[in-house]
């Protein structure tokens, strides 16, 4: 088993007077040679964005972009046609493919955004842009894994690779089981509130360990806690 600890306290930093971000891989201005990436996986933003405030139409492409609403509401448009406000509990995908541009706005004039934006390399350039935007409701994902986005969709968001994002809200003291779909595979896990051990590394509140080479993850909540695991592919 590999590992790569990134500590909550170690993220990049860009605090403005509408936008608060965090950045666990080099983004932006912040550049750290040691994370450019895990595998995958380019970028995981823990935004929180003031009421009425936003970003502008900007351009993305070759990248699978996912959004996930912890708080608030975010008004969305694109170039593709798709107009719409992604709440808590959604979960909004986007093939940026072979070229796309869009905006994304606090749609509240009283109450902040906080939310997860991540990143993954398609498993091919210039792919046919896409736009998906899902409910998942909390119930399903209590001690239990909740599939958000997959290769396969079906009752999850279909992504253009190898990639997994799993949430799980889980009890203290309970333990969750997780198999990675193949050798070649590893997982990141964030901590979005609470605090876990994960393969015998203890994790706080927005803390993260990516691992690779080992077939299966062991989570056991040291109190209640809320995380995510994005498995992708490592080479």
């Amino acid at each position: 088993m590999k590992y790569k600890f990134h500590p909550a306290a170690e993220r990049g930093v860009n605090k403005m007077a509408w936008l608060d971000s965090k950045f666990s891989f080099s983004f932006a201005h912040w550049y750290d040679p040691q994370k450019i990436h895990f595998g995958a996986l380019r970028v995981l933003n823990d935004d929180i964005i003031a009421p009425s405030m936003g970003f502008g139409m900007h351009p993305h492409d070759n990248m699978e972009i996912v959004t996930i609403m912890l708080s608030g509401e975010l008004q969305h448009k694109d170039s593709m046609g798709h107009t719409a406000v992604i709440k808590a509990g959604e979960v909004q995908h986007m093939t940026a493919g072979t070229g796309i541009t869009h905006s994304e706005v606090n749609s509240s004039s009283v109450e902040e955004s906080k939310l997860l934006q991540l990143w993954v390399f398609p498993r091919a350039h210039n792919l046919t842009p896409s736009y998906d935007q899902r409910y998942f409701d909390a119930a399903d994902r209590k001690d239990a894994w909740q599939f958000l986005v997959t290769p396969e969709g079906g009752s999850s968001i279909k992504a253009q690779q190898d990639t997994y994002f799993v949430r799980r809200e889980m009890t203290a003291g309970s333990q969750g089981d997780y198999e990675l779909h193949g050798e070649y595979q590893g997982a990141y896990v964030f901590v979005i509130e609470g605090s876990v051990e994960v393969n015998g590394h203890t994790l706080g509140r927005r803390d993260a360990v990516g691992i690779w080479e080992v077939d299966q993850l062991n989570i056991i909540a040291s109190e209640n806690a809320d995380v995510l695991v994005v498995e992708v592919p490592m080479r």
